[in-house]
């Protein structure tokens, strides 16, 4: 957080008047999170007393299996709101009250509001992916799209690309009854659409005029590329959802042939922005937001030592 940003959260310290809100993150080894950062920051540049918390499941004795208790509990203690990350975002939703339209539909929630002890949920993640997309690419055409990944992730974006225009989706993921359970779920939900599913995702790309990269490759702990380069000689545009590093090995290689492209960064500031909204009523500032993350990014990248 910038000096001023610091000052301004002193500042609401002091006053007793101001909103408050305690929200937070549930998932499994989420100490280096970046959402209690990003979040409290706009909370102050706003005049909210907002804390986030991080509730890790690996500090869980039971993991996964608390999470139950945990809702309640947030409940108890007036949370307004929770995100909710791996490996949760399926299996919170039968311990919910209710779930908005698009939720319902990708069968999956990274937000949760809280309000008078009903717990309802909302996916952030496909409205995040479409915010960025259509800022960084808003032209490049959309008739045959190829997505590398069928999980939480990957659902949300192809709900996301289907509600942006696409004609064609091609899938491609290692476990296939996932894929087909992706695939026939869109196929439901967008009748006028053709997805297929394949196995090898650099033919897939290689006949897509655009690619989504929805997998953990090429983040800093799994690091590579899910198709081979030269599957980028014909240009199509290529979006990622891998944020740390900023620059993935498949963006690298998308950039040196010329590709258009969007980063992991702007899927993951656009679902802070809906949750954020979510929690507080408030309109966030997003280009704020999106500035504070990459510093954020910046400051986490200098701090983590190099490879040898």
């Amino acid at each position: 957080m910038s000096e001023t940003g610091l000052s301004v959260k002193l500042d609401l310290l002091d006053r007793v008047d101001a909103p408050k809100f305690l929200v937070g993150l549930i998932g499994d080894g989420i100490q280096e999170s970046l959402s209690p950062l990003l979040h409290e920051a706009e909370g102050a540049q706003q005049g909210l007393r907002l804390h986030y918390h991080l509730v890790d499941l690996a500090d869980e004795p039971d993991g996964p299996a608390a999470l139950p208790a945990l809702l309640k509990a947030a409940a108890r203690l007036k949370f307004r709101g929770l995100n909710i990350t791996y490996p949760c975002k399926q299996a919170v939703i039968p311990l919910l009250d209710g779930l908005s339209e698009d939720a319902a539909a990708i069968g999956a929630v990274n937000t949760v509001v809280i309000e008078e002890g009903r717990f309802v949920g909302h996916n952030t993640d496909w409205s995040g992916f479409a915010r960025s997309f259509e800022h960084a690419l808003p032209d490049v055409p959309l008739e045959r799209v190829a997505l590398v990944g069928a999980g939480g992730a990957g659902a949300a974006v192809a709900h996301a690309i289907f509600k942006l225009g696409a004609r064609r989706l091609t899938i491609v993921d290692a476990d296939q009854v996932r894929a087909g359970a992706l695939a026939q779920s869109l196929a439901k939900r967008f009748p006028n659409a053709w997805v297929e599913i394949v196995m090898n995702a650099s033919e897939a790309v290689r006949e897509a005029q655009g690619l989504i990269q929805a997998t953990p490759m090429g983040m800093a702990k799994n690091p590579g590329m899910p198709i081979e380069e030269s599957a980028l000689t014909h240009r199509p545009w290529v979006a990622e959802v891998v944020y740390f590093p900023i620059e993935t090995e498949l963006l690298k290689a998308a950039r040196r042939h010329g590709c258009q492209v969007v980063d992991g960064g702007g899927m993951a500031v656009g679902q802070a922005i809906g949750a954020f909204e979510l929690f507080t009523g408030r309109e966030a500032d997003a280009a704020r937001m999106d500035a504070h993350f990459r510093r954020l990014l910046e400051n986490k990248a200098k701090a983590t030592p190099s490879a040898p």
